[in-house]
């Protein structure tokens, strides 16, 4: 699962280090390779429910390795030619990577029910560790081979990663995700999963987490390139600071969970981090490597108090599939304007200030509605 992780933002933030290059080579602006990001948080939103279906029908294994060879197909394809193939190519890395994102709190709920904080944790780390390691050497693969080998290059570490998936989980591809509700409560009992209001606090943090993460991940290296003059290599590499603290927040927040610190303190301490850093970056640009630092390993503590409530407020796995669907449905149909958005008013705007309010505003969401849903009380079917 680790090693997965480790794989699933890969094919979409390496386009940020090197999205003037690519611009340039495919003969659009820099704000249309932005729709590139936005593509596959748009195919979250729109085959999460899709992607809840498959898993249910073959199995969490089997749908993890499907999607791991569908991302290198999609790879490929974005390479090969202009534009119009790009995003063809991009359409499907999105729908591909929207099946991990729906598995994997499954499988945490149904494999590691009783340590759901501390698995999670480990996901988010690796999630960030690829986001680092991608950051860091795209662009200069880039410079070495050229950008369209430089991305083909995140598609065959895909294959790896299905090999090694394949062999980890062999004998169990045909283990169907067992939907037994909790105390015996059947799953039409239960009821539809957005009647709970647990559910759309979730939903909302989400959205305020996704839109923010996604805008800064795609848009940092050139915010640090117009204020800090930086190169394209070396604003990726600073940009590195905010994944790579990911993993200090991801691993962090289920220590200070195993410490009984209560959720909602931990959450809130996150948000205060969060929203440093479009504050500082308005007030004191010149800090970012410690806005950076403080952002990024909210980013990565956050995403993992949202999915561990998912894990822990469902009744049952076909619901901890349906929450999770619906938090990423809905959570990544409004994250899939950020990049496209900021950078528009960016070219708008000409300046990094308005977009930067509009990323606060958006964690200000998350703030309110994460304090809600961690306070809320665990319902029992």
């Amino acid at each position: 699962m680790l090693v997965y992780a480790l794989n699933l933002r890969a094919p979409f933030i390496s386009l940020a280090p090197i999205v003037t290059t690519v611009a340039d080579g495919l003969g659009v602006t820099p704000e249309t390779v932005g729709i590139l990001t936005g593509i596959p948080v748009l195919c979250f939103a729109l085959v999460a429910p899709f992607a809840s279906m498959l898993i249910g029908r073959v199995g969490i294994e089997r749908a993890i390795t499907l999607s791991l060879f569908a991302v290198f197909v999609g790879t490929c394809v974005r390479s090969a030619g202009g534009f119009e193939l790009a995003v063809v190519g991009t359409v499907i890395i999105g729908a591909a990577i929207t099946i991990g994102n729906v598995a994997v709190p499954v499988l945490i709920a149904r494999d590691f029910s009783q340590s759901a904080g501390a698995v999670t944790g480990l996901y988010t780390g690796a999630l960030n560790l690829g986001s680092v390691v991608t950051t860091l050497v795209t662009a200069p693969l880039a410079a070495s081979f050229g950008w369209r080998w430089a991305l083909v290059a995140w598609g065959l570490v895909m294959i790896v990663a299905a090999v090694l998936w394949q062999r980890a989980t062999a004998g169990r591809e045909k283990v169907p995700v067992v939907l037994v509700p909790a105390h015996g409560t059947s799953d039409a009992e239960l009821g539809p999963v957005w009647r709970r209001g647990i559910a759309w606090c979730l939903t909302l943090t989400f959205v305020g987490q996704a839109f923010s993460y996604y805008a800064v991940t795609t848009w940092l290296p050139k915010i640090l390139t117009d204020t800090q003059g930086m190169s394209d290599s070396g604003a990726g590499g600073a940009a590195s600071i905010f994944q790579f603290f990911g993993i200090v927040g991801g691993v962090g927040v289920p220590l200070l969970m195993s410490r009984r610190m209560p959720l909602r303190a931990v959450f809130a301490c996150m948000s205060v981090l969060w929203l440093s850093l479009p504050v500082g970056l308005l007030v004191a640009p010149e800090l970012w490597p410690l806005w950076a630092a403080l952002a990024g390993m909210s980013q990565g503590g956050n995403f993992t108090v949202i999915f561990t409530l998912v894990v822990q407020r469902s009744r049952s796995q076909s619901e901890a599939r349906r929450m999770s669907a619906m938090i990423q449905g809905l959570g990544y149909s409004a994250a899939a304007a950020g990049p496209y958005a900021i950078g528009a008013l960016h070219t708008a705007t000409d300046g990094w200030t308005v977009p930067l309010f509009v990323v606060l505003g958006a964690l200000t969401i998350m703030t309110v509605s994460g304090l809600l849903a961690t306070g809320a009380r665990r319902e029992t079917a």
